[in-house]
């Protein structure tokens, strides 16, 4: 049995469906554990009754931890976020003695392929960690880590146990939203776990972490329908940054590391994500109403606008692509892109 943990609120509830699916295609057994952080969130999942899921309340992570609620005083709501990731996995440990390892997951991965090699590669060792992989060109973006929190996991023993509760007391004491004293959020406290902990395994799976930070690495080729990395299959994706702008227009957020993404790629990696989102969108509208993209984005609709207009103004002022930002997607959607 493979156990996840996640947290989400209802700006991410579509992405956290979606990461739920693709556990159902990719993985089994397993079990989810979700932690929702807000009330909309937990009643519209208590509703589904999705199997192999077990809710977290936020009401009931928090009764028995006044640490943590202690540092919710000073943090904006994001920053909070970041403060309880390390602390949901020992939720989960100390509520459930049956599980031996948990692995915490970002509600924006989507897992394309079994994800066994993964745990293969893990072995027998006590914790799990990716790094960001940045290109030459990237290599400045490690001043916010080495490593990234998208996918991390800890076994239950001295070595996963001892590193897990240094890092959620490190994040208890600090973890804002800057860099600050060579520290940033929940993940800088990473770069040195290696030589910190025993048995630390850093993943070497091309398939696995790929995220749009480090898709300028790679070789892209296609076998059937399959999209491969340097002739391996793709485990999973960090589909970090993408957001619904509106009903037809979606934000990719790739400009944002310098990239344009190649046509193999938009097609086989973000067209069925974005159609996964479609459909769980239109799902969802049974909860939100028909202008359920609207609470997508925490900083509002209007903000979200705002965004995207800077990010087109920057790329005409940096960029010598042509005025070609919209490619056509499915169901007459359409992705932020250009050619």
């Amino acid at each position: 049995m493979y156990h996840f943990c996640t947290y989400f609120d209802q700006h991410y509830l579509d992405k956290g469906l979606a990461l739920y699916h693709s556990l159902t295609a990719h993985c089994s057994p397993f079990r989810l554990w979700i932690l929702c952080m807000d009330e909309i969130t937990y009643g519209i999942l208590m509703e589904m009754k999705l199997p192999r899921v077990q809710l977290i309340s936020l009401l009931d992570f928090e009764s028995d931890d006044p640490r943590l609620l202690d540092a919710k005083q000073n943090r904006s709501l994001i920053e909070y976020y970041f403060t309880c990731t390390p602390s949901l996995p020992l939720y989960v440990m100390d509520h459930d003695p049956e599980v031996d390892i948990i692995t915490y997951v970002d509600a924006d991965l989507y897992f394309f392929s079994s994800i066994e090699p993964i745990f293969q590669e893990l072995g027998n060792l006590s914790v799990l960690i990716i790094g960001h992989r940045f290109p030459p060109s990237l290599k400045y973006r490690e001043i916010f880590g080495i490593f990234n929190v998208g996918m991390l996991s800890f076994r239950r023993d001295n070595n996963g146990l001892e590193c897990l509760h240094w890092w959620r007391d490190r994040c208890l004491e600090w973890c804002y939203d800057r860099i600050e004293n060579d520290r940033f959020a929940d993940q800088k406290y990473l770069d040195d776990w290696p030589d910190r902990f025993a048995g630390v395994v850093v993943l070497e799976q091309k398939g696995a972490g790929l995220a749009p930070w480090n898709l300028a690495n790679y070789v892209y080729s296609g076998k059937n329908t399959e999209l491969l990395i340097d002739g391996q299959p793709i485990i999973l994706y960090h589909f970090h940054g993408v957001k619904r702008i509106n009903r037809w227009l979606y934000d990719t957020n790739v400009i944002e590391y310098e990239i344009r993404l190649p046509e193999i790629v938009k097609q086989r990696l973000y067209t069925p994500y974005l159609m996964e989102l479609n459909q769980v969108n239109h799902h969802l509208e049974k909860y939100f109403g028909n202008n359920f993209w609207k609470n997508q984005s925490i900083r509002g609709p209007i903000e979200a606008h705002i965004s995207l207009q800077k990010k087109i103004c920057n790329m005409l002022k940096t960029w010598r692509y042509p005025l070609k930002y919209f490619q056509k997607c499915v169901n007459n959607d359409l992705i932020l892109n250009w050619k």
